[in-house]
Parts: structure tokens; sequence; C-alpha cells
């Protein structure tokens, strides 16, 4: 069952069950100025932190001792700690067993050694900042000791040789992918009528989220700023059945609810490199 609520995440949170959330894949509000529909972004600093201690206690209490919290937090240039004081603030709830970094552009060179570009950034006209073109993915669980599906986000091995050096590998072509995930955001026409929400993560991010905590012991997945819903049509694709949602725009509920529907089985999820 998708249930998806018009609902304050602490009040709503606060109405389940001890234990009952498995995963949790999410994106608050940065507290950046950023325009959404029905959410000031720009709350005093001290303010907004201590409104996310109270939300984050919400989510320790759901989660059982091998949960996990997969939380997405970018930062502005001119205000580069934001992530760091908050996670630093979610020590009292959580142990920070995991940091990724999503990676939404990159340049590299190709093996003629030209320079290719790949991925979308927003660009900074400041001369004092670099183009900001990564975000974090925090994974808090409650002990620090949440057992994770490492291979079902596997690569092969660049150097085939290594397959037989490393014991871990079992003989097979495949590793862990590690902690930098490129994740570009698709290309879109006109962003008010397939995008509109103004700081959105995509489907794939909470993918690989899903996936790396683990589809056997996955029962049921949340996600308290559920925005338009990319968490839940992200957890459909991967098949889960027990999914909760909140969010306060009614705006942004309808788009979410209307995403589930319009979303195929067969559409099959890229995969990141």
């Amino acid at each position: 069952m998708f249930d998806l609520r018009l609902a304050d995440c602490v009040t709503g949170m606060a109405g389940l069950e001890t234990g009952s959330i498995d995963l949790v894949v999410t994106s608050p509000p940065y507290n950046l100025g950023v325009r959404y529909g029905k959410f000031s972004d720009n709350a005093n600093r001290a303010a907004y932190l201590d409104w996310c201690e109270d939300w984050a206690k919400q989510i320790r209490r759901l989660l059982p001792p091998n949960g996990s919290f997969f939380l997405n937090l970018g930062a502005a240039p001119s205000n580069p700690m934001l992530p760091h004081e908050l996670i630093l603030r979610l020590r009292r709830s959580f142990v920070l067993q995991n940091t990724i970094h999503w990676i939404k552009s990159i340049t590299l060179p190709n093996e003629n050694g030209e320079e290719i570009s790949r991925g979308h950034f927003k660009p900074i006209q400041s001369p004092r900042f670099l183009n900001d073109c990564h975000e974090y993915v925090f994974h808090l669980t409650p002990e620090g000791k949440t057992p994770l599906d490492r291979l079902a986000l596997g690569v092969p091995y660049q150097d085939k040789s290594n397959i037989a050096r490393w014991g871990h590998s079992g003989g097979r072509d495949v590793r862990c992918r590690g902690n930098v995930w490129f994740i570009p955001y698709q290309t879109i026409q006109r962003r008010a009528r397939e995008r509109p929400h103004p700081a959105t993560f995509p489907v794939q991010l909470a993918v690989n989220c899903i996936r790396l905590h683990g589809l056997t012991r996955l029962n049921r997945m949340l996600d308290p700023f559920l925005g338009i819903g990319n968490s839940a049509v992200a957890a459909q694709e991967c098949g889960l059945t027990n999914f909760i949602g909140f969010e306060i725009d009614r705006d942004y509920l309808r788009e979410a609810r209307m995403r589930l529907v319009r979303q195929t089985p067969a559409r099959k999820t890229s995969r990141a490199l």
C-alpha cells in the first residue's frame, strides 16, 4: 500500500508505531531560501536545527536497530557548513555509518585525452565560488551496525586480475561501487510540468538507497518530506508495496499521487555510474 498523506511530518510520524519503518529516504528543506509552495525556507539557524532534531527523533523512534536513514543534504557555497552542523546535531540520535557523495555533474578525460562533461548543474556567477556539482547523502543508523547489500550496486572490476587477487570477490566480477555516485538529473523541456518542485533528488538516487539497504529485509519505507514523490516512484520501481509519505503542500502531494499512477512497471531503472 502506498499511503501518501497531507500532513506535517512530525505530527504524522508521531502516529506511527515504534520500530515500524525499515528504511527512510528523504531530503528536507535546506533552509537556504528556496521558494517552496507552502514552506518558509529561511528560518533562524538555531530554530531550524531544533526543528530538524524534532523530526529526526521521530525517525529514530520508528527505525529498528538494523534500520537505515538516508538523508540527502546540500548547501549553498556561501553557507557550506549547514549539512555538517545538522549531522553534528543528529549524532544525538544516530550513528553516521556512511557518507555518500552524490555527483550531479563531472568532467573527465576520455581515452583520447579529450575532456567530456556529463550531467547538469546550476552555474554560479560569483567570482568567489566554484560551481556546486555535488550533494551529500548521509547514511544514518541507530547503532552503526546495519548490514548493507553492497553488491546490489556492484560494478565490474576494471583490472580483472583483482578477481582472483582479492579473496572477498568469491571469484565474481563485481565489487562494491563505493561512496561516490554519479547520478545526473534527467534532461527536461518544461520544468513547471515535468519537475514542478524547486528541490528534488533524482528517482535513481532513491533507488540506489533502497537497493543498498537490501530489498530482502525491507518491509516498510518512509519519506517524511515527500515533495512530488520521487522516493515513492523509486519504491514502486523496486517492487515495494508498503510505503508511507508525508507532505504539507497539497499541490505537491497531488503531483506525487499522479506520478505513481503514471508510473509503469515496465520502466527500467538506469544504472548510475
